[in-house]
């Protein structure tokens, strides 16, 4: 029996001396090769430092909006099927989200990444235009409905023994709001998408959002409704002694083509009590210089300067929303809205954006064409009203 063996069976037949040097020979053999481990994974960290502070020292251009690990993906596909017309990328990846509508719109193209669609939605929000004060909903379908109940439900006095006389029914008007397509067609040369120090993204972004804001400032305002969101303004619009739900009510500015304090303040009480304490103005730009030289009896401007930098301009109080879409003060415009637009403007939008690539219709220049599906209508007949410049 050898001495392995005899270890192995529990140690018989060894001496203690040899027993202690196996057991220090066995030690040093581990402790060896826990070492050459440890050195390896010092390497191995070593380099990939030395890799990260490569990566970080070389220049590069900032993802729009700044993305994410999990968007990542989907952007750098988006790139490259922007600058190429290669899919390939976002196909892989609506296969591994296992869903068609993450990726590929059904009707041809593709969802914009998460970074161009928030950058387009940011500018959109923070436009000149109504949708910064108004009811924004986003909607799956191609409209969306507002039930306005504007009729008492009425109510009675009750004794303890007397008899219950029945209340008025209400009666609830619908208005629907249907969605329109929006679209941006912007164009870029081949040549420049090749380049890839061009920031396809962020030009993009840059000019969808500035055609849709425009579009849509106009279309809030004074849009006919036909392919497009129904403005304020063109609504019939009747003198406020006479108004009626589905018109506008106005009040006289009292001279024609031009504005007096008295009126602004008629306006502002035009409006119902309810209504008043979410209340803004809105006018353009030229309106707004001649109302900020208005004083009142005791020589004090009734307009004010925000007093912070994102704060609003007041007018009698309540914020002034320029909007250069709002008409001119001529003689007999509807010059300046008055209203709680939250409640009397809402703006139904679907929640994507979504842009095609066309490198044959404008060859040698690639076309983008970008939609979006949005409507606008009034909601609430009696949350807005008009200042118009004239003397009845």
């Amino acid at each position: 029996m050898s001495k392995t063996e005899a270890k192995a069976a529990g140690g018989i037949g060894l001496s203690p001396a040899e027993d202690v040097r196996q057991a220090v020979e066995g030690f040093v053999t581990d402790f060896k090769s826990y070492q050459t481990e440890i050195d390896m994974k010092l390497q191995q960290t070593e380099e990939r430092l030395t890799m990260l502070d490569r990566k970080n020292n070389t220049p590069q251009r900032t993802p729009l909006a700044g993305a994410s690990e999990a968007d990542a993906p989907h952007l750098k596909a988006f790139n490259t099927y922007l600058r190429s017309g290669d899919d390939d990328g976002l196909r892989g990846l609506e296969l591994q989200a296992k869903s068609l509508s993450t990726a590929v719109n059904s009707d041809g193209g593709y969802l914009v990444d998460p970074q161009t669609s928030d950058t387009v939605q940011s500018v959109l929000n923070s436009a000149a235009s109504i949708r910064s004060v108004a009811a924004v909903v986003n909607v799956e379908a191609t409209s969306f409905d507002v039930l306005i109940d504007h009729t008492d439900v009425g109510a009675g006095w009750a004794t303890e023994t007397g008899s219950l006389a029945e209340t008025d029914t209400p009666q609830i008007d619908r208005i629907t709001i249907p969605l329109h397509e929006l679209s941006a067609l912007p164009k870029a040369s081949q040549r420049l998408l090749d380049d890839s120090a061009f920031d396809i993204e962020g030009w993009l972004a840059n000019r969808i959002a500035d055609k849709f804001a425009r579009a849509e400032a106009t279309a809030f305002i004074s849009g006919d409704g036909v392919d497009k969101p129904k403005g304020i303004l063109d609504h019939s619009i009747v003198d406020n002694d006479i108004w009626t739900w589905g018109t506008i009510g106005y009040v006289p500015s009292g001279t024609s083509g031009d504005v007096s304090p008295e009126s602004v303040v008629d306006v502002v009480y035009a409006l119902g009590a309810q209504y008043r304490a979410n209340a803004t103005f809105v006018m353009n730009s030229k309106t707004a210089g001649v109302i900020r030289k208005l004083k009142d009896a005791d020589g004090r401007f009734l307009w004010s300067d925000g007093l912070a930098a994102a704060e609003p301009a007041r007018l009698l109080g309540y914020p002034v929303l320029i909007a250069e879409d709002m008409p001119d003060p001529d003689s007999g415009a509807n010059a300046i809205a008055f209203g709680d637009f939250s409640a009397g403007y809402t703006i139904a939008e679907r929640p994507d954006l979504r842009v095609l690539r066309d490198p044959f219709s404008a060859k040698p220049h690639v076309l983008f064409y970008a939609t979006k599906r949005v409507g606008g209508d009034v909601s609430d007949f009696a949350a807005i009203k008009i200042l118009k410049f004239a003397a009845s």
